[in-house]
This record gives structure tokens, C-alpha cells and sequence, in this order.
């Protein structure tokens, strides 16, 4: 099991291409926002974070007097 870690290790630092991985550089940001925000929509739709979201919209609406 330990070799298994040393030679991946070995094979990163050798520049040898690994199955999965990839180029160095970033993902652009609206990519990335792209990927993330229909996950984040289902898991607050699905665990009431919209009515949270427009509960506290609603005081602070109040609080300003709106």
C-alpha cells in the first residue's frame, strides 16, 4: 500500500501523464461559478436555505423601513 503513494508520487514529480489528471493552470471563475451554482440552488432548495434567504431579506427590509 505504501508503494502505491511513492509511485505516484514519483510519477507528478517526473512529469509522466497520469489517467484523470489534469494541465496546470486555474478554471476561470465564471466556469467554476458555472459548475458550483446549480449544485448550491438544489441543496438550499432541498434544506429551506431560500426561505431563510428571504426571511432575513424581509427584516432587513423592515428594519430599513421599506
Amino acid at each position: 500500500m505504501a508503494n502505491t503513494v511513492n509511485r505516484t508520487a514519483r510519477a507528478v514529480r517526473g512529469g509522466r501523464a497520469i489517467v484523470g489528471t489534469r494541465p496546470t493552470g486555474t478554471r476561470h471563475p465564471l466556469v467554476a461559478a458555472a459548475m458550483v451554482l446549480p449544485l448550491a440552488a438544489l441543496l438550499a432548495y432541498f434544506f429551506g436555505g431560500v426561505d431563510a434567504v428571504v426571511t432575513q431579506a424581509s427584516s432587513v427590509a423592515g428594519l430599513m423601513g421599506r
